[in-house]
């Protein structure tokens, strides 16, 4: 697959919490981007798909979100498919904030002039009903193979910023972080291309 093109194509980019998969995006967009000296790529997250706080509290789910039924695969995958069409005018997506800790709907917009659109997110190849549909929208699909132990510091301090306590810090790594980056390793053999991370890279 050619980065750049006459038609629009759609890369995926996903490895475990904490791979580094946010920063590679967008990192490529801007390079893309000023190689190009105009827009022709543009950075689409899967966590804006988080399911809403109030929905996994309804659902039971809220000490299990980011794990894959606490996003709206569905909607992904509807909105890939719209983006696969690259019409004439700009389709819209939600983006997450960590700070919050819930999406804003429209937020991000991808114009009809954008010929890449690079879409991140763990679950891109995850054999299921509900994200295969996902893995089909997209042309490729690179994974960030980053060792075990930068990913569980990682993922501890950036835990610790949303629950200063240490001990429950630590506690939702074992019981939710970690589990979903096992589960995301699992779908390594399925990537187009493994890009190894090293440990200092991000």
């Amino acid at each position: 697959m050619r980065l750049l093109g006459a038609e629009r194509a759609l890369l995926g980019i996903t490895g475990g919490p904490g791979a580094g998969k946010s920063t590679v995006s967008e990192w490529l967009v801007a390079r893309l981007n000023e190689r190009a000296g105009a827009l022709v790529a543009a950075y689409v997250p899967m966590d804006g798909f988080h399911l809403s706080n109030l929905v996994l509290r309804a659902l039971g789910l809220r000490d299990r979100k980011g794990a894959p039924q606490t996003f709206d695969a569905a909607g992904f995958a509807a909105l890939l498919g719209r983006l696969r069409e690259a019409g004439g005018a700009p389709v819209y997506a939600p983006r997450f904030h960590r700070e919050i800790e819930e999406s804003i709907a429209a937020e991000i917009a991808v114009g009809p002039e954008i010929r890449l659109v690079v879409v991140e997110g763990n679950y891109l190849l995850l054999d299921r009903p509900e994200w295969r549909a996902v893995r089909a929208c997209l042309d490729r699909v690179w994974y960030l193979d980053a060792p075990d132990e930068v990913l569980a510091q990682r993922l501890l301090d950036r835990r610790l910023l949303a629950e200063p306590d240490r001990v429950r810090a630590q506690a939702w790594l074992d019981d939710n972080d970690l589990p979903n980056a096992r589960l995301v390793a699992g779908t390594r053999e399925r990537a187009d291309e493994v890009l190894e991370v090293a440990p200092l890279a991000f």
